[in-house]
C-alpha cells in the first residue's frame, strides 16, 4: 500500500534525510537508534499518557463550531490544542523529547524558539523533571513575545537572544545547532517542529499524533464515523499539522487543507510561503523546500507570526503538496487578522496568529453543507494581543 509516512531511511518521498557536521553524526545516529524503541517501550508510553493527562489536560475537545458552521456552510469542528496548559500543542511534543532525553542519560536541554509557545514548553517540562535549560530565541522574537521570554526566565531558562540574520526562528536555530556541537555530550536539542534531521521530523510527528488519535475517537463519538472530509491546520514546519493529519495522512477519503505564511502577498518577496516560494534545498539538517536566491543564499522570510516565519518546510509536508495529497494555501497577514477577528466574535475564542492561518483558509473553500471539517486551533491568542490591537480590521461584527 502506498504510504506518505518516513521511509525507513528517513526520507518522505525526495524530501528529508538527515544533513549534519560530523561533529553531530554520533549524536544524531544515536538518536535514531533509541527513540523508536524508547517512544514504545511500556515505560515510556505510560510515563507519557500520564503526563498528557494529569499536566497537559488532555484529551483537548473537539469543539462543534456552531456560528463558525452557519457562516461556511459546513459543520465545523475546532480541535482545540488552544487548552492544552502553557496554551499551545507544543506541549506535548516537549514532554515526549525531554522524556527520551532523560531515558538516553542527558542532562541539559536546548530548543530554539519562534513565537516562544515551544520555548515555553520545553523550560516548563525541564522546571517539572529538573533539568537544565537553553532556550535559543532571535532578538527580534524577543521584542514581539516579550511575555513568553518572561514565562521561561520564570521556569527557570536561561533564554540567549539571537542577533544574527533577521534575529528570528531561522537563526534562533542555527544558533541552536552550534550549541549541540560544542557540548554533543551531555546536551539533547529539543526541536520544536516537524524540521531537523532524521528521526526529528518523524518523531515530532508521532509525539504529536496523540491530537489525531483524539480526533478519530471524539468524531466518532460526535458524527458516527472517525473520520472528517477535510482537515485544516496551519504549517511553518509543521508540527501541529503533522499531528492532525498523522492518523490519516493514507486514508484518501480525508482532504488535507494547509495554510502557510503568506506575509505581505507571495508575489511581493515579504512571505513565508515556503511551499510557494521555495524550491529544493537543505537547511537545518533536512533536503526539502527552501526559500532562497539563484545562488543557494537562505531568502529572510516575512510573516505577522512569529511561529509561522521559516524559510524552510517540514519534509513531510514538503512531500504531501509535491505529490498533491494536501492542498496547501498562502494565507496573507491581513486574511489571518481578519479571521482571528472572526473567530473571536462568532466563538467567542482568540486564537493565536498561526491558528489564524488555517482559520483564514476557510474564505477560500468551497464546502458542501455536509461536509464535516476538523481544524486545528493550535494555540491561544494571549501572545498575539498587541499585534492584534495594532491591526484591527475595519469594526464590523461578523
Amino acid at each position: 500500500m502506498k504510504t506518505y509516512q518516513v521511509n525507513p531511511d528517513g526520507y518522505y518521498g525526495e524530501f528529508g534525510g538527515a544533513y549534519i557536521p560530523e561533529i553531530l553524526h554520533q549524536c544524531v545516529e544515536n538518536l535514531r537508534n533509541a527513540y523508536l524503541e524508547v517512544l514504545d517501550s511500556p515505560d515510556f508510553r505510560e510515563e507519557f499518557a500520564r503526563l498528557l493527562r494529569d499536566y497537559v489536560g488532555r484529551p483537548s475537545p473537539l469543539y462543534p463550531a456552531r456560528r463558525l458552521s452557519a457562516k461556511y456552510g459546513c459543520k465545523i469542528y475546532l480541535k482545540r490544542e488552544d487548552l492544552n496548559h502553557t496554551g499551545a500543542h507544543k506541549i506535548n511534543n516537549a514532554i515526549g523529547q525531554v522524556l527520551l532525553a532523560r531515558h538516553m542519560g542527558k542532562t541539559r536541554i536546548i530548543a530554539e524558539t519562534g513565537a516562544g509557545q515551544h520555548g515555553v514548553a520545553t523550560a516548563t517540562v525541564c522546571a517539572l523533571m529538573n533539568m537544565e535549560c537553553v532556550v535559543y530565541m532571535g532578538k527580534t522574537d524577543v521584542e514581539r513575545q516579550r511575555v513568553n521570554v518572561e514565562k521561561m526566565k520564570m521556569l527557570g531558562a536561561t533564554v540567549r537572544p539571537v542577533t544574527s540574520g533577521n534575529m528570528t526562528l531561522k537563526d534562533a536555530t542555527n544558533e541552536a545547532i552550534r550549541d549541540w556541537c560544542c557540548h554533543p555530550e551531555d546536551t539533547y536539542y529539543v526541536i520544536g517542529s516537524t524540521v531537523g534531521p532524521h528521526p526529528y521530523p518523524d518523531m515530532v510527528a508521532r509525539l504529536q499524533s496523540v491530537i489525531s488519535e483524539e480526533i478519530r475517537k471524539q468524531l466518532l463519538e460526535h458524527e458516527g464515523r472517525d473520520y472528517p472530509d477535510y482537515l485544516m491546520a496551519c504549517v511553518g514546519g509543521g508540527s501541529n499539522a503533522a499531528g492532525t493529519i498523522y492518523h490519516y495522512i493514507d486514508d484518501e477519503r480525508v482532504k488535507i487543507v494547509l495554510a502557510e505564511a503568506g506575509g505581505k502577498g507571495v508575489e511581493t518577496g515579504q512571505t513565508a510561503a515556503t511551499i510557494q516560494a521555495g524550491r529544493l534545498g537543505i537547511i537545518h539538517g533536512s533536503k526539502t523546500l527552501v526559500m532562497q536566491d539563484a545562488d543557494g543564499q537562505i531568502i529572510e522570510p516575512y510573516s505577522i507570526s512569529a511561529g509561522l516565519d521559516y524559510p524552510g518546510i517540514g519534509p513531510m509536508h514538503a512531500n504531501l503538496s509535491r505529490q498533491r495529497r494536501a492542498t496547501v494555501l498562502a494565507i496573507n497577514d491581513d486574511e489571518a487578522i481578519r479571521a482571528a477577528y472572526e473567530l473571536t466574535l462568532l466563538e467567542g475564542i482568540i486564537p493565536a496568529l498561526e491558528s489564524a492561518h488555517a482559520l483564514g483558509a476557510l474564505a477560500k473553500l468551497h464546502f458542501r453543507p455536509e461536509d464535516i471539517v476538523v481544524l486545528t486551533v493550535s494555540g491561544r491568542g494571549d501572545k498575539d494581543m498587541e499585534t492584534y490591537l495594532a491591526n484591527q480590521p475595519h469594526p464590523h461584527r461578523p
